[in-house]
C-alpha cells in the first residue's frame, strides 16, 4: 500500500524549477552564460506540461473510482427476496 498517491504534475513542477536553478546557478558561477528569457518559455512549458499530466491523472484516479463505486452499488437490489421485508 503506498503511503500517498502519485502526482505527476508535482513531479514534472519540481524537475522544471530545479533545471531553471541550476541553469541560472549555473550562470552566476561564471560555468555558462544563460540568457534572462531563457526562464520564460521553460517555466511556462513546464507549468503547462504539469498541468497537463495533472489533469490526465486526475481522469484516470476519477474513471477508476467510478468504476470501483459502480460494481459495490447495489442500490437497485431490494434487501430481501422474499417479499415480506423487500426494502427499495
Amino acid at each position: 500500500m503506498p503511503r500517498h498517491e502519485f502526482r505527476p504534475g508535482r513531479l514534472i513542477t519540481g524537475t522544471v524549477m530545479l533545471a531553471t536553478a541550476v541553469l541560472f546557478a549555473g550562470d552566476a558561477a561564471d560555468e555558462w552564460q544563460t540568457p534572462w528569457y531563457v526562464v520564460i518559455p521553460l517555466v511556462c512549458g513546464g507549468l503547462g506540461l504539469a498541468g497537463l499530466a495533472s489533469w490526465v491523472a486526475y481522469e484516470v484516479r476519477r474513471r477508476r473510482r467510478d468504476a470501483s463505486q459502480a460494481s459495490a452499488d447495489s442500490s437497485g437490489v431490494p434487501a430481501s427476496t422474499s417479499g415480506s421485508h423487500a426494502i427499495k
